[in-house]
């Protein structure tokens, strides 16, 4: 019996967790990669008949996670999968403060989180499954509307974002020449609430200009929830023109 592969970051809470709750079914293997496991995901695993794999991993090391993944994939059977694809996730945003006031460690851990660690793990997953000629595969990047519109004290997180965009436009480009190339995408998924929107409401307005903005969305309650957003991300991931755009947003 053929299977679904799925390697998703950040999967511990949040949207992540959502997906990864939305993902499980009888014919998939899901590896989540996280700094934490979650009880309750092992749980439904079991009772779903899903096949779940929890790597506690710190994204901030990303070549040594890349590492793992290659060496994981490495020594799975093509023959097995029906479709292969690689979800990354996992983000933090840096104190919000301007950039001259910024830790290096701080900025630095956000830069390896949000933009190096995807960076190699998309590098080790296509590296693998290029082989893989009979096998569906993807890559889908989760990013910002911060990676295409700049805000102040918040530059780690904006550059990730806007990088994450353009590496994988660079991705499609080599993808495409390929005959059986993986479709690739960065997606941003619109604004949910989650600890990420607690930590910009909630962040000093003296050093944070759109603190104010922030707060009204959740006021008004015009965030979206994990379990929605996952949803519109996982119904984008399935479209047959799924890695046409390769930057595009759940929005339009």
């Amino acid at each position: 019996m053929t299977q679904h592969l799925t390697v998703l970051t950040g999967a511990s809470r949040g949207m992540g967790l959502a997906m990864a709750q939305q993902l499980m079914a009888p014919d998939s293997v899901l590896l989540c990669i996280s700094r934490h496991s979650h009880a309750g995901l092992q749980q439904q695993a079991k009772d779903c008949g899903a096949d779940l794999l929890q790597w506690q991993a710190d994204l901030s090391a990303p070549a040594e996670v890349a590492a793992r993944l290659s060496q994981w994939l490495a020594s799975q059977s093509p023959q097995a999968w029906d479709s292969a694809t690689l979800i990354n996730n996992a983000g933090v945003i840096s104190t919000l403060s301007p950039l001259r006031e910024g830790d290096p460690v701080d900025l630095a851990h956000a830069l390896r989180v949000g933009l190096e660690a995807p960076m190699l793990l998309s590098a080790a997953f296509l590296g693998v499954t290029q082989a893989w000629t009979q096998v569906s595969r993807k890559v889908l990047n989760i990013s910002s509307g911060l990676g295409r519109r700049a805000m102040a004290s918040s530059s780690a997180y904006c550059a990730a974002k806007a990088g994450m965009d353009h590496f994988t436009r660079c991705l499609a480009l080599e993808e495409a020449q390929l005959p059986h190339g993986a479709k690739v995408c960065s997606l941003a998924p619109g604004v949910i609430d989650t600890d990420m929107q607690v930590q910009l409401r909630s962040a000093d307005a003296s050093r944070f200009p759109d603190q104010g903005g922030f707060a009204a969305l959740h006021e008004k309650g015009q965030l979206s929830s994990p379990a929605d957003a996952a949803k519109r991300l996982l119904a984008y991931l399935a479209r047959p023109d799924f890695g046409a755009d390769p930057v595009a947003d759940v929005r339009t």
